[in-house]
């Protein structure tokens, strides 16, 4: 596998305003930008504002906006600014998903190896009471398996309601939160009675922007969300600094009582070359997921540790996993540390059900909890996530 090239950006701009100053950091973004932001439509191509992270998204002369990078060197209601990047989903299409009979080191006939590798299946949490958000393609209205299930959704992609036409996040809150006893065996989902907040930031064809993602992490905040999963990103080359406004919005999120969890990303080709923890999970604040397969090895695809900037904090199932699917197939087996990461964010829900656990306090008992594997913490950070 190649270096990839850099970032894919958009052309917008994200800026990082001053947390008990977004008004003001929008008069002074307007002023340079070039429009009015009181009369600019929340949601336009022009301006998006998130105030619950006290993050807007712009177009504008990028001569004119780079002017507002020297802001963070002088007092100022505007921080930081930064290209808006293209982001899609993190699963390894690269190999076929297994056929049945090529999976079963594990007895899957009652639950998943992925359940049974976190213990969830031997839990008495279920993750009733707690809010989590996975933020994906969005979900399949009509999967026979939630018809009894609470979901609240709400789309961030243009001219695309939350219906899942990728099938990527209807996968990923299943392993999550779906079911343990569906009418067709085995059970999948980690938190089984989690209330489940749907966001599509990428559509259907499996890509998004950093707009849409920081729309879906707001809205889950404002929501009381205490888990948000995303199963998303870009590859980086290595040593490219993280993203401070989502390092800062993952701060923010935290202090707030959200967790973000997300995949590290499916760069490697292990043994030949392990890439580096990809956007945004290489952030120091949010939880980067790797992916190991059903006999604890880790998984060939899974970025990892590959420099002193993104670092793996922990791992979980995510090869052949089982879990719904848009419809009709139903069902599917993927592969990816997109994967991995609904595992993770299921287990934090439990967690959290547990102990009450929000947060930073969250963040330790998910890590601290973790079994540790005979790998190096470069590919699986603490370990492999167990449930309470």
């Amino acid at each position: 596998m190649t270096e990839p090239a850099e970032v894919e950006t958009t052309g917008r701009f994200l800026v990082l305003l001053q947390e008990d100053a977004v008004e003001e950091g929008l008069a002074e973004l307007g002023a340079i930008a070039g429009f009015d932001p009181n009369t600019g439509e929340i949601g336009s191509d022009t301006l998006q504002v998130f105030p619950e992270l006290g993050v807007a998204v712009v177009s504008g002369d990028p001569n004119l906006l780079g002017e507002l990078n020297g802001a963070a060197d002088r007092p100022g209601p505007v921080q930081i600014v930064e290209p808006e990047r293209v982001v899609h989903v993190f699963q390894d299409d690269d190999a076929a998903p297994a056929a049945e009979s090529e999976v079963q080191a594990v007895d899957e006939s009652v639950l998943t190896w992925g359940l049974q590798a976190v213990g969830a299946d031997v839990s008495t949490a279920t993750g009733k009471g707690v809010k989590i958000a996975v933020l994906d393609t969005g979900w399949e209205k009509n999967h026979p398996d939630f018809t009894a299930r609470a979901i609240t959704t709400k789309s961030f992609i243009t001219g695309e309601d939350v219906q899942d036409g990728h099938g990527h996040g209807t996968h990923c809150i299943g392993t999550s939160a779906g079911p343990r006893k569906p009418a067709t065996l085995p059970g999948y989902g980690v938190a089984h009675e989690a209330e489940i907040f749907a966001g599509k930031v990428l559509s259907n064809a499996g890509s998004g922007s950093d707009g849409g993602i920081l729309g879906g992490i707001d809205w889950a905040v404002s929501n009381g969300c205490a888990i948000i999963s995303m199963s998303l990103g870009a590859d980086v080359p290595v040593n490219t600094p993280y993203s401070q406004i989502y390092e800062t919005v993952a701060q923010r999120a935290l202090a707030k009582g959200t967790l973000i969890i997300a995949a590290a990303g499916n760069a490697s080709s292990r043994p030949a070359r392990v890439a580096p923890v990809g956007h945004p999970a290489r952030c120091p604040s949010i939880i980067a997921v790797a992916a190991i397969d059903v006999n604890r090895a880790i998984a060939s695809f899974s970025s990892g540790s590959a420099d002193k900037i993104g670092q793996i904090d922990v791992c979980a199932p995510g090869v052949d996993v089982y879990s719904s699917f848009k419809l009709p197939q139903k069902y599917s087996r993927l592969r990816g540390t997109s994967m991995a990461t609904p595992h993770v964010a299921g287990v934090a829900v439990l967690i959290a059900e547990k102990t009450g656990a929000r947060g930073y306090e969250l963040w330790a008992r998910l890590v601290g909890t973790a079994l540790r594997l005979p790998l190096p913490s470069t590919d699986i950070g603490s370990g492999l996530v167990q449930a309470p």
